[in-house]
């Protein structure tokens, strides 16, 4: 396959960016589009080049670390699919192909297509955790849980943090990946002591690293490569509303 690859270039935080046209010869359809990057990376290397920055990790579609947009979508065009999965397989011979790092004003530009995402990391340390002492691992089946809830639950968890939800909502909100966050603990035993009072801080903690609020574009939900749904904000929203009213905002207790 050959491809033209047009990727965001930019050297750093407050530095001008412009978009950079490398063909690309040669191309198998089983690379992904990491290894597709790696290549790329390899002939501007060998050429004295400065190459293209870009997250990646495990490479197996579970930690997160790879998005971007690739023509306008958050991690390409295929569905579920997170790009260090994408596989040149999903685009034709002679396509062109934009990489872009994800745009959000809580998301500042690192470098190239790499964005600063530790506002989520952000929102999970105001309130994401529990107090209650678990001890050493139990039996599967000693705290008995309804099935479906703990098939919520594991909805939820299935959450890896990537901000696909965010770059693809006009509005920058990170509601669906504060919801999962929230509804993961929420929707289990160990998680009722502070249900509301994490609501509450999670979701004031989005609202002041300059998320956006969330309209019901539904563009979260389609771009998510672990399909978690938007119901899972509407459960939010009824313990945030709850907790505004009955809870008061006390300090954080580690234990």
């Amino acid at each position: 396959m050959k491809l033209m690859l047009k990727i965001w270039r930019q050297e750093g935080p407050g530095k001008k960016g412009a978009l950079v046209a490398y063909p690309m010869d040669d191309v198998s359809p089983d690379m992904s589009f990491l290894e597709l990057l790696d290549t790329l990376n390899e002939q501007l290397i060998g050429k004295g080049e400065v190459p293209v920055a870009f997250d990646h990790d495990c490479r197996e579609g579970i930690c997160g670390s790879c998005g971007f947009m690739i023509s306008g979508e958050a991690h390409g065009p295929a569905k579920l699919t997170t790009t260090c999965q994408l596989f040149m397989r999903h685009f034709k011979d002679g396509d062109t192909i934009i990489a872009e790092p994800f745009r959000s004003r809580a998301f500042p530009i690192i470098k190239d297509l790499v964005v600063d995402r530790s506002s989520l990391d952000k929102i999970v340390q105001a309130g994401g955790f529990i107090s209650a002492r678990t001890g050493s691992s139990p039996d599967a089946n000693a705290m008995l849980i309804p099935k479906n809830k703990a098939d919520r639950a594991m909805d939820a968890a299935a959450c890896i943090g990537c901000g696909a939800c965010v770059a693809a909502c006009p509005n920058g909100s990170a509601m669906l990946f504060t919801a999962a966050k929230i509804s993961h603990l929420g929707l289990l035993p160990q998680g009722q002591p502070e249900r509301h009072q994490r609501a509450l801080r999670m979701v004031n903690k989005m609202d002041e690293l300059g998320f956006g609020a969330c309209s019901n574009h539904g563009e979260c939900e389609a771009v998510c490569p672990k399909g978690i749904t938007i119901d899972f904000i509407a459960r939010m929203n009824r313990d945030y509303m709850r907790a505004s009213t009955t809870e008061t905002m006390e300090p954080v207790k580690r234990v």
